[in-house]
């Protein structure tokens, strides 16, 4: 079942690398029973911690999933990605890009990999500025014309090039991208710092701007900071040590108390009250169960100021 409101995204990203296929399988049938409907994957998931050096073990574990779950793929959605997959293993420099040829042959691929005749979101993963955006634009009109895709987006990728690019599928008369990923979280970097994680890009004020005037999905990752929230034993990056961070944290945990719920559930609740969908990758059954608990924690409009104060 497909819905209107916010939700919680299952990330997938480590299956079948860290996070073995028993336990993956048991991660997505608790999300399942739980209501949760979106799977988010990519077809490079995880080249850097697979000993083959290429991705696609976590696409072959959500098919196997679906394979030995019969009808679970009525129930949820599947998004994957192309783009960043290696041509050579192990290799991040020889990453397949978005020329036609690459988003046909990605997509095809993973479908395969997943064991389904489409998925229900393909996204460009990120921006590939060596290949034409009509080009890519019109590769992915035409996977969503034959079926393959039914939806599609760009993650990573700054506003003004999708607003171009919605320009180019309008002129080509194909499917424009309709859904925005960027990373974002409660707690913020400083300004014009450079991130340590290549290839990110951070949600900013433009992405939402465009996405509430023309009616774009966003999602976001890396919305809990890789459990920093939560776990003294993984403390936030450098680059978010600062004043801001500290009233941040304070208000958090004010918040956290008051509401009865943990750092994680307010962020993500937060996160939601704004009309996006976060991402939630999970390695243990508890962390979906904790994520998808945010749905219940009431965030109201004085705890949206107080945070938005901190901020």
């Amino acid at each position: 079942m497909d819905t209107k409101d916010p939700q919680i995204i299952l990330g997938t990203m480590d299956f079948g690398t860290r996070v073995a296929p028993d336990r993956a399988f048991a991660i997505l049938d608790s999300f399942v029973a739980d209501g949760g409907v979106w799977l988010d994957t990519a077809n490079c998931y995880s080249f850097w911690n697979d000993p083959t050096g290429v991705g696609g073990a976590s696409e072959r574990v959500i098919g196997a999933w679906l394979k030995a779950r019969p009808g679970a793929r009525d129930t949820v959605r599947i998004a994957t990605k192309v783009r960043h997959n290696p041509r050579v293993p192990h290799s991040a420099e020889s990453a397949e890009g978005l020329s036609a040829r690459a988003v046909h042959a990605g997509a095809e691929e993973s479908l395969e990999r997943l064991g389904v005749d489409h998925v229900d979101l393909l996204w460009a993963h990120a921006e590939d500025r060596g290949v034409p955006l009509e080009e890519t634009v019109g590769a992915f009109g035409d996977l969503v014309a034959k079926g393959v895709a039914l939806r599609v987006g760009a993650a990573n990728h700054a506003a003004w090039r999708v607003e171009r690019a919605r320009a180019l599928a309008r002129e080509q008369g194909v499917e424009p991208w309709t859904c925005l990923q960027l990373r974002h979280s409660l707690v913020q970097p400083r300004p014009l710092t450079p991130l340590a994680e290549g290839g990110h890009r951070m949600l900013t004020a433009d992405d939402l701007d465009l996405a509430r005037s023309e009616g774009l999905a966003v999602w976001s990752y890396s919305s809990l900071m890789w459990g920093s929230y939560v776990r003294t034993d993984k403390p936030l990056p450098s680059t978010y040590d600062h004043p801001g961070t500290t009233r941040v944290l304070a208000v958090l945990d004010d918040l956290a108390d008051e509401l009865t719920a943990t750092r994680n559930q307010v962020v993500l609740a937060w996160l939601m009250r704004q009309g996006i969908d976060p991402i939630v990758g999970a390695s243990r059954v508890e962390q979906i169960e904790e994520g998808l608990a945010a749905r219940r924690v009431a965030l109201g409009t004085e705890h949206l100021a107080r945070l938005a104060e901190a901020r």
